[in-house]
């Protein structure tokens, strides 16, 4: 690696953002394919292509920032902005759904019948799965922190059982999610309502998904001796993701599920 006389980091050519693309674009389309013509080939190839650019994407990034030293405080604070401003655009994007719930909810179209929820919509009873998931949530809110101050304060078993009993939270999350929706009494093709329910508690679960495999990777990170107290900005993103995740969670309990039924 040769000197540099700057804090910022010059990233060398990758393949990996067009590959990205390639990749997203077959799944894309793949799934559109799959839609119309019943044929998952093309969508199952793009997620093959993109799960490997992830892969070795990120691979490079480790490499770069855990090994290679190339993450100066300048390039931390850098990263901290970007994961801030992905974040909000996260935000603006689950406002949608909920502007799209209160709009339908709130003055109710004489199709639906002038109620909500529309006639013939049977929603879920808040106070069992959904008030279970809630608690779940909040739990793993509390093991994640756990799991950042054990880390700053050098204390390595702590951080492994905290990250441990978090990613299992999210699993078990997702498990009884998946449940509600086999038993769910209404599907995303029931008006207005199934259509909000879905996109938006199904979009929240997409994220948990996604927030379980980071937390997940971190944790195996954790285990290869790759965060120190004060160099560990790859965990911190992906407790602030998982704290969006519990506050959107939050409001759609609150909002779709306690005072929309």
């Amino acid at each position: 690696m040769s000197h540099s006389n700057h804090p910022f980091h010059l990233v060398n050519p990758s393949p990996w953002p067009l590959t990205g693309a390639i990749g997203a674009l077959s799944m894309v389309s793949g799934l559109i394919m799959w839609f119309h013509k019943y044929n998952n080939s093309l969508m199952l190839i793009g997620t093959l292509i993109t799960i490997l650019t992830m892969y070795q994407w990120w691979r490079d990034i480790i490499r770069e920032g855990t090994y290679q030293g190339l993450h100066t405080l300048s390039v931390s604070y850098g990263l901290r902005w970007g994961m801030i401003l992905f974040i909000v655009s996260e935000i603006f994007f689950f406002i949608s759904f909920f502007w799209a719930f209160f709009h339908s909810s709130l003055a109710p179209a004489i199709d639906l019948g002038m109620i909500w929820p529309p006639t013939g919509i049977s929603p879920f009873n808040p106070f069992q799965i959904p008030l279970l998931n809630t608690a779940i949530l909040l739990a793993s809110g509390i093991t994640v922190t756990w799991a950042h101050h054990s880390l700053m304060e050098s204390n390595h078993s702590q951080t492994t059982q905290a990250l441990f009993f978090t990613v299992i939270l999210g699993i078990y999350f997702t498990t009884l999610q998946a449940y509600e929706y086999y038993e769910a009494p209404f599907s995303i093709a029931d008006a207005v309502y199934g259509s909000t329910f879905f996109m938006a508690t199904g979009f929240h679960g997409l994220h948990v998904l996604i927030g379980t495999s980071f937390l997940l990777i971190c944790l195996l990170r954790h285990m290869l001796f790759h965060f120190s107290p004060i160099h560990h900005f790859g965990f911190e993103a992906a407790a602030w993701y998982w704290h969006f995740v519990d506050v959107v969670w939050l409001f759609l309990f609150i909002s779709i599920y306690w005072w929309g039924k």
